[in-house]
């Protein structure tokens, strides 16, 4: 570019962008998108600063990328292929491009995945396929690849989505810079710093083991305190609950009172890229204040219960078997009050939860390797206690989420 373009930036002070084309993705219709997509999905209302963008994510993900390549052109280090630079620096900033409104919450309820998204977003006829296309025919192609972990070169896929990526890095400091909790921080600038390409690997220089223990313990506390805190869990039940609803009644030929195109097209799974843009959390909540006005009871319910902010109590067990009978007790007693416990009445297992805690070995994400003075390479559990024990880590317990209204089962105590 004639100027380089700056971006102020809460968690990294500045953004760079030194590239045109990154420049005219970041301007794209779809990545601006990004800007009505919260990061942490119903987040928000559990911790209250917690409003920060798939967009302001997306920024960060793409800077660190580009500070571990400048770090790696200022060593000389002559194991990065330099002709990748480019294609690495898309695929950091449009990893998220295909996220769907409120996050992950509703993904499974209406049948979509943002990944698969994402690649269609990339190479559909959109603005920026055609970016992308007139830098190279194959660059779409290409960053598809990174992102849904086909691309044949490894050390171009680690960086933006491995044990140890950008990606993992940025949302770390943002979501705990926005929740205002101090689990996620860790000293970003060290690891920087002792990152090492390496025969196609992204490696770790062994004397900064301890800043990768830091960053691993980070990532353990932040899943367990804010990812997958309780109340943001009852959002996220009462959020697929009401497009579970909304599904059914569509199934069963409803007349709604209100209805977008988009999300009817959604509700039929019958979306283009076109139709998938216009999806985002504003029409979304749109829809929900129009729904509360709906013929259908239980859905409109459900809506004024998720914008007012009048979310599922939840009572904790510590076994599936005790979990299994509080759960039958407490879907007689919902029928009781009147309440239809297909909708009512939810279960949240730990082994539900998609936390991608380190594991050694794991076939779904490439491992954190040390180097060591003899230029060998060691995965790092067998080097570090502390990583061999946040392996083994165990946490969470079976709860059962209810309407407020219905009243507490003796001997549970309700949280």
């Amino acid at each position: 570019m004639k100027e380089e373009k700056v971006f102020k930036d809460p968690v990294h002070q500045y953004i760079y962008v030194q590239d045109e084309v990154i420049w005219r993705l970041i301007n794209s219709k779809e990545f601006q998108r990004l800007r009505r997509i919260r990061q942490l999905g119903t987040s928000y209302l559990t911790f209250h600063g917690a409003e920060h963008s798939r967009f302001a994510h997306s920024l960060g993900v793409y800077e660190i990328t580009r500070n571990i390549i400048a770090q790696f052109d200022r060593n000389q280090y002559v194991d990065f292929p330099q002709e990748e630079k480019l294609l690495c620096l898309c695929a950091a900033l449009l990893h998220d491009i295909g996220h769907g409104p409120f996050s992950h919450s509703i993904e499974k309820v209406l049948g979509f995945n943002h990944e698969d998204w994402t690649c269609r977003m990339i190479l559909g006829d959109t603005e920026v396929n055609s970016i992308l296309s007139s830098v190279h025919t194959d660059l779409p192609h290409k960053v598809a690849s990174v992102i849904s972990k086909t691309y044949p070169k490894e050390i171009v896929v680690s960086l933006v989505t491995s044990q140890l990526d950008a990606d993992r890095m940025d949302y770390l400091l943002r979501d705990a810079y926005f929740t205002g909790v101090n689990y996620g921080k860790f000293d970003l600038e060290r690891i920087l710093r002792v990152l090492r390409p390496y025969k196609e690997h992204i490696v770790v220089k062994e004397s900064g083991m301890h800043a990768i223990e830091d960053y691993l313990m980070s990532r353990y506390h932040m899943y367990w305190q804010v990812y997958f805190h309780p109340v943001t869990r009852s959002a996220e039940l009462l959020l697929s609950q009401i497009f579970s609803r909304a599904r059914h009644l569509y199934l069963d030929s409803f007349s709604f009172g209100f209805m977008l195109e988009p999300l009817e097209k959604l509700l039929a799974q019958q979306l283009t890229v076109q139709d998938y843009h216009l999806l985002d959390e504003s029409l979304m909540q749109t829809v929900m204040m129009c729904w509360t006005k709906e013929r259908d009871g239980i859905l409109a319910d459900l809506c004024n219960r998720f914008l007012n902010r009048r979310l599922f109590k939840y009572v904790t067990t510590e076994s599936r078997e005790e979990m299994e009978d509080v759960f039958g007790r407490m879907t007689r007693q919902a029928i009781d009050y009147g309440y239809d416990p297909t909708y009512y009445i939810g279960r949240d297992f730990p082994s539900n939860m998609s936390y991608d805690i380190y594991r050694p070995g794991a076939t779904n994400n490439l491992p954190i390797l040390l180097l060591n003075e003899h230029e060998e390479l060691i995965e790092i559990s067998e080097q570090s206690d502390i990583v061999r024990s946040i392996a083994r880590m165990r946490q969470g317990k079976h709860r059962i989420y209810f309407p407020e209204e219905v009243r507490t089962i003796r001997g549970i105590n309700n949280e």
